[in-house]
């Protein structure tokens, strides 16, 4: 029998649940309506034909739903080694190795690479998993600047004076998923090459949508020997999963010493017949990134004026400031028909709450002139 300390089994759960919605950062899950501006489906392929199917294809030739055990294992199979080479040839790196999601990837990275005595500068508004990979690290964490290159150099420095002597880490996203800005990556590379470091590259929201058929910010970068990216398939690319593209050294040292790798049950193969169709479908149907580019400056020149940030990206936030008025401010679009979230704290900072407003192909120029026109009137 369980022993009640203090009252309700479920005091402290209760109490820090009312503490959130006294806060007005009390989440609750909602269904999908109305207009799509707060997925990351950026360019449609989610639910599109090509993708359908190569799974109902994929299905047909007997490729299982579920993979078994972990890829150390039974869980191996030919659809994983398929992606992770093809991925590789695409993105043009050594070699790929696939996880079951962007956090997982991100997480085992930081967690496992760095060693005892390096030191990993990350940016300060790096994903969260990222922050779990830091927190599991043997590795010092610091933090730099957000996209501030004086910043990271000063952080190294700093370390170097005070007696670090291991491998320095830098960890960026190339295009942040609450801010919508781009990471100046030449000039993080050249830091790192400067001081025999290593740039880790989150590639989450530029993969499909940004470089030469959809490879991102960083291509180019793939292929040196200090530079590790990651390159989620649950957004553009309308799947689930994340691609770890490396040197062979370090994927092979994520197999044998990357927890997250070793004792998670692989990816299902059939998600991994998935993806390997999302890359053919980046080439092949080019015109989805020449509109999505479209559609996010014609957002550009409406939500511009009302105050939205605008980097030239398909995610542009709308900062409100309290979290309240950005909850609210978001309900009023969903009653409208437009499905906005509110982004609050602790994702983002105290007193910068925003409207998220993320632009795919899920939407057309209509509908992004009649969102601007709905926060125009809220706003007002």
């Amino acid at each position: 029998m369980l022993t009640r300390i203090g009252g309700s089994l479920f005091a402290g759960f209760d109490q820090h649940l009312c503490d959130l919605e006294r806060k007005g950062q009390r989440r609750r899950l909602t269904a999908r309506q109305g207009h799509d501006f707060a997925s990351n489906d950026y360019l449609g392929l989610a639910g599109s034909p090509a993708l359908r199917t190569a799974v109902a294809e994929a299905l047909a030739r007997g490729v299982p739903i579920g993979s078994g055990g972990s890829r150390l294992l039974r869980g191996n199979h030919p659809e994983h080694q398929m992606l992770e080479q093809e991925a590789a040839d695409f993105f043009g790196s050594p070699t790929a190795l696939f996880f079951s999601s962007g956090y997982t990837a991100n997480s085992a990275l930081l967690s496992t690479l760095p060693q005892r005595g390096d030191l990993i500068i990350h940016d300060a508004l790096i994903h969260a998993s990222s922050h779990e990979g830091m927190r599991l690290s043997r590795a010092e964490a610091r933090r730099a600047n957000h996209n501030d290159i004086q910043s990271f150099a000063d952080v190294l420095l700093d370390w170097r004076k005070s007696g670090g002597t291991g491998r320095p880490w830098l960890a960026v996203e190339s295009l942040y998923s609450m801010e919508g800005d781009k990471a100046p990556l030449t000039d993080l590379l050249s830091v790192a090459n400067q001081n025999d470091g290593f740039l880790i590259i989150d590639e989450a929201h530029a993969t499909g949508v940004f470089g030469d058929s959809g490879r991102g910010l960083a291509e180019g970068f793939d292929g040196k020997d200090n530079v590790i990216t990651v390159r989620t398939c649950g957004k553009a690319l309308g799947c689930e999963g994340a691609l770890i593209c490396a040197p062979r050294a370090i994927t092979d040292f994520l197999i044998n010493r990357g927890r997250g790798f070793i004792f998670s049950t692989a990816p299902s193969p059939l998600m991994a017949a998935a993806v390997r169709q999302a890359l053919k479908t980046l080439q092949q149907e080019q015109d989805r990134r020449v509109r999505l580019h479209d559609f996010a400056a014609h957002a550009a020149a409406r939500l511009g004026p009302l105050g939205a940030r605008c980097h030239g990206t398909q995610i542009l936030p709308l900062i409100v400031g309290e979290a309240a008025t950005a909850m609210e401010l978001a309900g009023g679009l969903q009653e409208a028909g437009f499905d906005v979230r509110g982004i609050r704290p602790p994702t983002v900072p105290e007193g910068t709450s925003r409207l998220r407003i993320s632009i795919t192909l899920n939407v057309d120029k209509a509908a992004i002139s009649a969102l601007a026109d709905t926060i125009g009137t809220l706003l007002a």
